[in-house]
C-alpha cells in the first residue's frame, strides 16, 4: 500500500473514532440532563407530599400598612406587637417558623398580639415570586396557612428552581386555596409593588438579615444556639 493510501486509511479511522467518542459523550450528557430533570421532579413531588393532609384554618383578614413598611398587619390594635421579617427562601427562617410559627398563629387567632409580617425578597427572583404569592394569599384571608405551607415545602437549596408560579399555585391548590383570584394574582405578579415596598423598607428599619424579629419595637436576640419556643415565649410575655 502506498504512503498516500495509508494516510487516507489512518485519517478515516481517526474520524470514525472521533465521531464515536463525540456520540458517546453526547449520550452521557443527554442522559445526565434527563436524570437531573427526573430527580428534580421527584424531589418536587416529594415536597408536595408534606401538604397532602393539610387543613386550612379559619380565614384571618389583614391589612397592608404603608406606615409600617407595607407589612401585613394581622389583628391590629393590640398592646403587644411582634414584627417578623422573613425571606421565604431563607432556611433559618424555616427553623424559626418550625419552632415558633404555631405560637404566633395562636397569638393572632386569640387576639393576644398584633403580628406584622414583612415578607422580604433579597435572595432572588424565586423569593420575589413567593412573596407575591404570600400577599395574594393574604387577600384571601389565608396568609398564615400559605406562609406555613411554603416553609413545609421549602427546598434545601436557595434558587433551586422550585418556586415557580406554577408550583406556587400548586401549593395553594394542595391546601385548598384555589380561587381564580388567587391564581391570577400569583400568575400576574399583582402584588409586586408591595413586595418591592417591603424590600425597600429594610434600610428604614435597619434590617440586614432574616429572620429579624422585633417585640414592641425592640430587637429580639435569641440566646440559644437554635430557636427555642420557651425562650421566645418568655421574651414575648415579658414585653
Amino acid at each position: 500500500m502506498s504512503k498516500q493510501a495509508k494516510a487516507k486509511a489512518t485519517s478515516g479511522g481517526d474520524n470514525f473514532t472521533r465521531w464515536l467518542v463525540i456520540g458517546m459523550v453526547a449520550l452521557v450528557v443527554v442522559t445526565g440532563v434527563a436524570f437531573s430533570l427526573m430527580s428534580q421532579s421527584t424531589k418536587a413531588n416529594a415536597s408536595f407530599t408534606a401538604l397532602k393532609d393539610y387543613k386550612m384554618a379559619a380565614p384571618i383578614s389583614g391589612t397592608i400598612d404603608p406606615a409600617q413598611g407595607s407589612g401585613l398587619v394581622l389583628n391590629a390594635g393590640s398592646k403587644l406587637q411582634i414584627d417578623v421579617w422573613e425571606d421565604p427562601q431563607c432556611p433559618v427562617c424555616r427553623s424559626f417558623e418550625k419552632a415558633n410559627g404555631d405560637y404566633l398563629d395562636q397569638l393572632v387567632r386569640t387576639k393576644q398580639a398584633t403580628v406584622v409580617f414583612h415578607v422580604l425578597s433579597f435572595l432572588g427572583d424565586e423569593s420575589v415570586r413567593t412573596a407575591n404569592a404570600q400577599f395574594c394569599a393574604a387577600d384571601e384571608g389565608h396568609y398564615l396557612d400559605f406562609h406555613k405551607a411554603v416553609y413545609l415545602v421549602q427546598p434545601a437549596l436557595e434558587n433551586s428552581g422550585f418556586f415557580t408560579n406554577a408550583n406556587l399555585v400548586k401549593i395553594g391548590d394542595y391546601i385548598g386555596l384555589n380561587s381564580k383570584t388567587f391564581t391570577d394574582c400569583v400568575t400576574n405578579a399583582t402584588k409586586f409593588d408591595i413586595v418591592k415596598a417591603n424590600y425597600d423598607s429594610m434600610t428604614t428599619y435597619k434590617v440586614t438579615g432574616t429572620p429579624t424579629v422585633f417585640i414592641n419595637g425592640k430587637l429580639w436576640e435569641r440566646k440559644s444556639t437554635d430557636f427555642n419556643l420557651a425562650e421566645f415565649r418568655l421574651a414575648v410575655e415579658a414585653a
